[in-house]
C-alpha cells in the first residue's frame, strides 16, 4: 500500500497532560487536512489512509526493541533470553508491573491516538455540511473508520477493562475523564462493529488504483472476524459462531494447501510459503488472508515502514554470533534471540507429522555455512550448552526476512498478517465449544489437521468431540498461530492467562516467569494519565 504522510492533527487522550509550556493548540497544521476542514474525498481518502499509518506503529516501535516480547514472554509459549531489552521483564516477572510501567503507556497512548483520529473522520463525515460526497460514499468512509476504533477499544477493554468513552474529537484540554463500565464499551464497539459490516465492502468490491485492488484496505470480513472475536470477549459465543460461520460460507478465502510464491522452487513447502514477504497478500495468492498490514520497503517507497520493526529480530535466533556461522537468507538473516519458545512448545505442542513443526517452520538444527571455515562448513552444529538458550535456539519461521543491500538488518521490511482464515476456524472452534457444540468444534479445527497433517485422519491427526476442552483450541492455536497472535491478549481475554503460563511455563533456566496473578489479567492504568486527570478520578485496575 502507498504511504502518507499524516494529515490530521493527532492528540494524548489527556491534553493537558504536558511539561511543556506550549499550548498543543499552537501547533501549525502540516497541511489544509485538518479537522476543521475535512470536507471533500481527497482530504477524507488522506485521512484514512492515515490510519493505516498509525496502526503500523503499535507493531513497529523500536525504541524499546522488547515491545513484541511483551506480548508473548510470561505466557505458555516464549521466554525472554539473556538478550532481552527490558521492557519484557515485567511481563515475566509480575512483581515488577506497575503503573509506571512503559508497556501498558505505550499501548494506552496508541490506542486513544488511533480513537482521536477516528473520531475526527467521523465527526465531519457525519457533518450535513458535507455535500461534495455521496451517501453511499459517506456510509464506506464512516464505516472504515468505525472499523479501527472499535479495533482500539475492543484492544483497551481485553486489557484494560473498562475504560474512558470518547465519541468526539478531542479539540481542548479535558482533565475530567472517568472510566466507562466494561459494558458500555462493549456496546460501542458493537454498534461500530455492525455499522463496519453492513457498509464496508466485500474484499473483491474494495478501492484499486493503477496498480489493482487496494486488498490492505477494509473490508466487512474484518469487521466480521474482530465482532467475532468480541462477542467471545463478551460471553456471547452464538453470536460470534454467526459472524465467522459466515466469512467461512462466503467462499471468498481459502486454506493454503498448495506451495505458491516467489520462492515455491525453492526448499519449503506450503505453510511455510504464506510467511514469505512476496507472498503474504491476497494479489500475491494468500487466499487465506482477511487483513494483511502491509509493509513496503522504505529504499523503493518512501515511508513505507512507520519505524523499524523488530519481529524478526526477537524471535529468530542469533546464529551469527557462533563461530562457523555467516548470515544467510535461508536463516532468516539478522536476529537477536530475545525471546526463547518455552519448553512446552519445542518439546511438547507438536505431535506426529504436523507441518506447522516441519524444519521449515520451526528450526531446530544449524549447519556451519561459512565457507572460510572448511574445517566445519556444513557440518551439523551441536545442540549443546548456553548457545541454546539464544544463539541457537529452536524458533519460528514466519519473521525471517533477509536483504542483501542491509545484512546488518535493524528493520524487519514484511507485512504484518492480522487476520486469517486460519484463525477464523479456531475462534469457531472457541465458540462452538462454550456452547457445548463439541463435534462441531472438532470438525471446525479438524479442517485445520487436514491441513496440517499429510496422514490425516491416521495417526491421532484427527480430533475427536471427546478431545475437545478450551485448553485443547488454546494448545491449537498455539500450533496455528504461534508468532502471529498476540498470545498474551488471547489468554487474557480467555481468562487463562494465570493457569496456563504457571503450568506450561514455569520451568525455564533464563528469566523465568514468576508472580503472576488474577491480577494480571488486566494491565494497570498508566500512572500518569490518572495523575494528570485532575479533574476527576480515573480509577486503577484493582491489585496494583
Amino acid at each position: 500500500m502507498k504511504r502518507y504522510i499524516y494529515l490530521i492533527a493527532v492528540l494524548p487522550l489527556i491534553l493537558a497532560a504536558s511539561s511543556c509550556n506550549k499550548n498543543f493548540l499552537d501547533e501549525q497544521p502540516y497541511s489544509s487536512y485538518t479537522p476543521g476542514n475535512l470536507k471533500d474525498s481527497l482530504g477524507f481518502e488522506a485521512s484514512l489512509v492515515g490510519l493505516y499509518n498509525h496502526v503500523s506503529t503499535i507493531f513497529s516501535w523500536a525504541d524499546r526493541q522488547g515491545w513484541p516480547s511483551v506480548w508473548q514472554v510470561g505466557t505458555d509459549v516464549a521466554n525472554a533470553t539473556a538478550n532481552q531489552q527490558g521492557i519484557e521483564i515485567p511481563y515475566y516477572n509480575y512483581t515488577l508491573l506497575t503503573p509506571t510501567d512503559e508497556a501498558a503507556a505505550r499501548l494506552w497512548n496508541r490506542d486513544y491516538i488511533l480513537i482521536n483520529l477516528t473520531n475526527t473522520i467521523i465527526t465531519n463525515v457525519e457533518d450535513p455540511s458535507v455535500t461534495a460526497i455521496s451517501d453511499g460514499g459517506k456510509r464506506a468512509i464512516n464505516a472504515e473508520a468505525r472499523f479501527f476504533r472499535a479495533y482500539a477499544y475492543n484492544t483497551l477493554a481485553t486489557c484494560f477493562g473498562g475504560v474512558p468513552i470518547i465519541t468526539t474529537p478531542l479539540t481542548a484540554p479535558k482533565t475530567d475523564f472517568v472510566r466507562a463500565p466494561l459494558k458500555d464499551v462493549d456496546e460501542l464497539i458493537v454498534n461500530d462493529l455492525t455499522y463496519a459490516v453492513a457498509n464496508l465492502p466485500d474484499i473483491e468490491k474494495v478501492k484499486s488504483n493503477s496498480k489493482g485492488k487496494l486488498y490492505g484496505r477494509a473490508n466487512k470480513y474484518m469487521a466480521m472476524q474482530l465482532l467475532g472475536e468480541v462477542y467471545l470477549r463478551m460471553g456471547k459465543p452464538d453470536l460470534a459462531e454467526q459472524q465467522l460461520q459466515a466469512i467461512i460460507n462466503s467462499n471468498q478465502f481459502g486454506l493454503i494447501t498448495k506451495r505458491y510464491g516467489v520462492k515455491s522452487n525453492m526448499p519449503g513447502d506450503y505453510y511455510s510459503d504464506m510467511f514469505v514477504y512476496g507472498n503474504q497478500r491476497r494479489v500475491q495468492g494468500n487466499t487465506e488472508a482477511i487483513w494483511v498490514l502491509e509493509q513496503e520497503n522504505p529504499n523503493t517507497v518512501v515511508g513505507g515502514i512507520t519505524d523499524n520493526p523488530q519481529q524478526r529480530r526477537v524471535w529468530g535466533a542469533a546464529y551469527h554470533n557462533v563461530q562457523g556461522m555467516a548470515l544467510a537468507d535461508s536463516l532468516g538473516g539478522r536476529a537477536l534471540g530475545r525471546l526463547r519458545l518455552s519448553n512446552w512448545v519445542v518439546y511438547s505442542l507438536y505431535k506426529g507429522n504436523d507441518i506447522r513443526n516441519s524444519k521449515f517452520n520451526l528450526r531446530r538444527k544449524y549447519y556451519y555455512n561459512d565457507p572460510s571455515k572448511p574445517a566445519t562448513f556444513g557440518k551439523p552444529v551441536p545442540y549443546t550448552g548456553p548457545d541454546t538458550l539464544y544463539n541457537l535456539t529452536p524458533h519460528i519461521t514466519k519473521w525471517y526476512q533477509f536483504d542483501p543491500n542491509d545484512t546488518f538488518g535493524y528493520a524487519m521490511v514484511k507485512d504484518f498478517i492480522l487476520m486469517r482464515l486460519g484463525e477464523t476456524y479456531l475462534l469457531l472452534a472457541e465458540a462452538q465449544f462454550k456452547q457445548g457444540k463439541l463435534q462441531d468444534a472438532a470438525n471446525s479445527i479438524n479442517v485445520l489437521r487436514q491441513r496440517a497433517f499429510s496422514d490425516y485422519p491416521a495417526n491421532g491427526s484427527k480430533v475427536e468431540a471427546s478431545d475437545i476442552t478450551l485448553d485443547f483450541i488454546l494448545d491449537e492455536r498455539a500450533r496455528e498461530l504461534i508468532g502471529e497472535e498476540n498470545r498474551r491478549m488471547t489468554l487474557m481475554r480467555t481468562k487463562t492467562l494465570v493457569e496456563r503460563a504457571t503450568r506450561l511455563n514455569s520451568n525455564n533456566p533464563v528469566n523465568p516467569m514468576r508472580g503472576v496473578t488474577s491480577t494480571h489479567l488486566l494491565l494497570p492504568i498508566p500512572l500518569n494519565e490518572i495523575q494528570l486527570n485532575r479533574d476527576a478520578v480515573l480509577e486503577q485496575n484493582s491489585g496494583y
